[in-house]
Parts: structure tokens; sequence; C-alpha cells
């Protein structure tokens, strides 16, 4: 099979690997349908964080399952799944509180899993899933193929940003701003729409970017920074500040940027994978009482809530996809990303 590897920063091949097959009873094979590359892929890719050796790449998919271990009884061959950027036992206690990305046994892709088995990346066309009953959600055939987009979303990038908008306590009626306009604040934007927020500040310099934060249901946009951009929000909202504030970006400059927009007593729900972000001062959360929130999204908790809306075309998250590309053609895909020439790459193995 086709599978894209990343050698190094700026250095992503796509390569002939073996098809997985099943290692475990509890294993699922999946044929590929769709995935995409997410922010985070860029760290690596541009060197950020380590790549030690070649290792597959990408946790983001969609697709068909060809076989099931003995164990598995709720999925069958040809179920169209949904998987989340991890794996989960379903069993522990995180997993019984919904916080499935907190599992004792998850697993992430292009490793090896919790049990000591290799996974491969979901930029490929197979890919193995463990954990397969408690970690994949079939969605209800026939598919229809206009839909692939936004329920690959439904793997990481819009049951993310969602998880921001809840973090930040984002409600009927409350203000937010969103800190970040790559495709998860963009989905914090429609996950705050959704959820019932009365006035959406989306804080970008994109034009394009811009443009679909409104049709997701921006009311309004700032391009300053800073002390800047906090007194734009001000101006904004009569001198007040922001009743939640999502970080969808992960560095020191955007935490400060949704810190300081938010009122004392509010919330901001964080979703940025860290990088260089020194501790949040305690004194300052001390002295305003806002409450921060956040982390690693448990996308098995969120897909059936969310599904039935992108099902019935209530929301249509897929559209932060601006660029589709086969799959052989993953390296352009990283290099259209980490460019800005798209806000969020599609591929089709």
């Amino acid at each position: 099979m086709r599978a894209a590897i990343i050698h190094a920063p700026n250095d992503i091949r796509v390569e002939d690997r073996d098809q997985p097959g099943i290692l475990t009873p509890r294993d699922a094979v999946v044929r590929v349908v769709a995935a995409c590359v997410c922010g985070s892929d860029l760290w690596p890719y541009r060197g950020v964080t380590q790549t030690k050796e070649p290792r597959p790449i990408g946790h983001e998919l969609v697709g068909e399952v060809v076989t099931v271990g003995d164990g598995v009884t709720g999925l069958h061959e040809g179920d169209f799944v949904i998987s989340p950027f991890t794996t989960n036992d379903g069993t522990c206690q995180a997993c019984r509180h919904g916080m499935t990305t907190g599992c004792v046994h998850r697993s992430g892709f292009g490793a090896v899993d919790a049990y000591g088995d290799p996974v491969g990346g979901a930029q490929a066309e197979y890919v193995r899933i463990p954990d397969a009953e408690a970690t994949l959600v079939a969605v209800p055939g026939p598919v229809d193929p206009a839909l692939v987009p936004s329920l690959l979303t439904l793997s990481d990038v819009f049951s993310t940003g969602h998880h921001a908008a809840v973090s930040a306590a984002v409600g009927p009626g409350k203000t937010v701003v969103v800190v970040g306009d790559g495709a998860v604040g963009l989905s914090a934007v429609l996950a705050s729409k959704r959820l019932g927020a009365e006035r959406i500040i989306a804080m970008s310099r994109h034009t394009d970017r811009q443009a679909l934060a409104r049709s997701f249901g921006a009311t309004d946009i700032v391009e300053a920074r800073g002390a800047d951009g906090v007194q734009a929000v001000r101006d904004l909202l009569d001198g007040d500040l922001a009743d939640c504030a999502v970080e969808a970006v992960g560095t020191e400059q955007s935490m400060e940027q949704a810190l300081h927009s938010v009122r004392p007593g509010g919330n901001l729900g964080f979703v940025g994978v860290p990088h260089g972000v020194p501790t949040i001062g305690t004194r300052y959360l001390f002295d305003t009482n806002i409450t921060v929130a956040g982390g690693m999204a448990p996308a098995r908790t969120y897909i059936p809530e969310l599904l039935p809306d992108v099902l019935d075309g209530t929301i249509e998250p897929g559209r932060v996809f601006d660029l589709e590309l086969p799959l052989d053609e993953a390296a352009e895909a990283y290099r259209a990303m980490d460019e800005r020439r798209a806000i969020k790459v599609l591929l089709r193995p």
C-alpha cells in the first residue's frame, strides 16, 4: 500500500509499505476513504518537534472496514467509520467519564500502540485500528460522498473546535473571541454558532479565512494583535471584554491574546497544542477569576453528538477544506499548508 512518511523537516515522502493486518482480536483494518493534514502535523514538518527516524504520519481519517478481529462484534466488513485521532479502550476510568483522550490504553497513529504493536499513519491507504469497537464510530449508510469532508472533520478538527467552545463555556447569548484562524479556529467559530453564541469575534488577518469565518457565524473580525487587539474587542463591545475566549494556536502570544480578551469571571478554552507557552500567571487568574479549561479533545465522545447535524446538513464543517489532493501528492499538501496557501488539505488515497 501507499503511505505518507516523514523523514525530516520539510521531507514528506509517499512510499510503499506493507498493508496492515489483524494483530489482536480487538483490531479492525480500515480502508482509508479520506484523510487530511492537521496543523499539528506541521510541527514536525517545520522541525519544531524532532523526527528521530522516518515514521508514518497523519491521524485523521474516515474509511470502510475491511476486516475485524474475533473480539469485535459491533463492527462489520463494509461499515463506513469515523476514527477519532486517538484510540481508546472504552472501559477505563477516563473513558467512563467521557475523557477518551485520557484513556490508560490510548494509542496514537504512526508509532506503536499501548500494547506494543505498530500502528500506521492515517495518511495511507489502509490502517489497523486497535481497540476498534470502542474507538470507531459507524455512520449509517449509504453515505453521501458529498458529506465525506464534513464527516472527516469529526475525526479531529471540528471535534476539537467544539471542545474549545465547550471548554470556554460558550452558550446562548454569550460573546466569544476566537484567537486563531486556522482550521481549528474556524471550526471553533462554527461550534460557537451552533452552541448559540450571540456575538463571535474572529481574530484574523487573512481575507479568505475572514470570509469563511463570517460564513460560519462570526459577527466581527479583528485584525489587530496584542494590546491593540484587546482594545479593538473593547471598542466592538462598548468598552467591555468577551464572556469567553478560544485559543486555537498554541503559542505564548495567542494564549496572552485570548486571556486578556476575556472579562473577569469569564472562561478561556484552549486547544492549540502548546509550543513554548509558559505557565499562565496564577496571580492574574486569581485577580480576574477567569476559568481556563481545555486540552486534547475527546473526539470519540463528541462524534455521536455532532454526527446528526452533519448528516442532516445543519452544519458543514467540511468547508474548512479548501484544497483536495491525491495521497501521492502529500508533500504538496504539506507545502500548501505550511505556506498558508491552504487552510486545510484533504487527501484521497
